[in-house]
């Protein structure tokens, strides 16, 4: 979807989960000749002119690295979404406990109720907002665990869980093993960002 902001044109795209991502979209729009104004996670703001043709090859570039451009208002807003979560869960705190208001934050950023937020969600993606953090947690959590730098205890301190128990609880219920048989493992089972649903 593009979305025209006075000289500019807003591009929102399907995928960008991480730094990777914004680096392999910026190359490849500057590739097409577009000047890059802002660009965040599901977010693009070019000084260029998009006509029809422009469009058509941004929406091909863009398939062929895995994303898409978004082309109505209710997956923009999911996207939003997933983005708001990402960036929290996926935040380096530096060992600081990341008790948050998911829901106060995605009400906040998003600028809708969050009752609707959460009700679109779920009927566009099939699962809840909240199952959609705690994914996103376990992932972190999976991160966290193959680094080996930190204790079961202080990786539930900096995503924000009430006890160890709580993590270990929805990490096995999540994956399927406990934490430290995941930490044993020798071969990387983590997902991409975009693929957990």
């Amino acid at each position: 979807m593009i979305e025209p902001k006075g000289k500019y044109s807003h591009l929102l795209i399907k995928n960008m989960v991480c730094n990777r991502c914004i680096k392999v979209v910026k190359e490849e729009l500057e590739n097409l000749g577009l000047e890059i104004n802002k660009i965040s996670l599901g977010e693009v703001v070019t000084e260029s002119k998009v006509d029809n043709i422009l469009l058509a090859e941004i929406k091909s570039v863009l398939h062929e690295n895995g994303f898409e451009l978004i082309e109505n208002k209710k997956a923009k807003l999911v996207e939003k979404i997933k983005s708001i979560v990402i960036n929290e869960v996926h935040i380096d705190n530096r060992g600081e406990s990341r008790k948050i208001n998911f829901s106060k934050i995605i009400e906040n950023q998003a600028g809708h109720d969050y009752t609707y937020l959460s009700s679109l969600f779920s009927s566009v993606e099939g699962i809840t907002i909240e199952h959609f953090i705690i994914l996103q947690k376990i992932e972190r959590a999976k991160e966290l665990l193959k680094y080996g730098e930190l204790t079961l205890s202080e990786i539930a301190y900096n995503l924000g869980y009430s006890s160890v128990q709580h993590l270990s609880n929805q990490f096995k219920k999540v994956t399927g093993l406990s934490a430290s048989d995941f930490r044993k493992l020798t071969i990387n089972i983590r997902k991409p960002l975009d693929k957990l649903n």
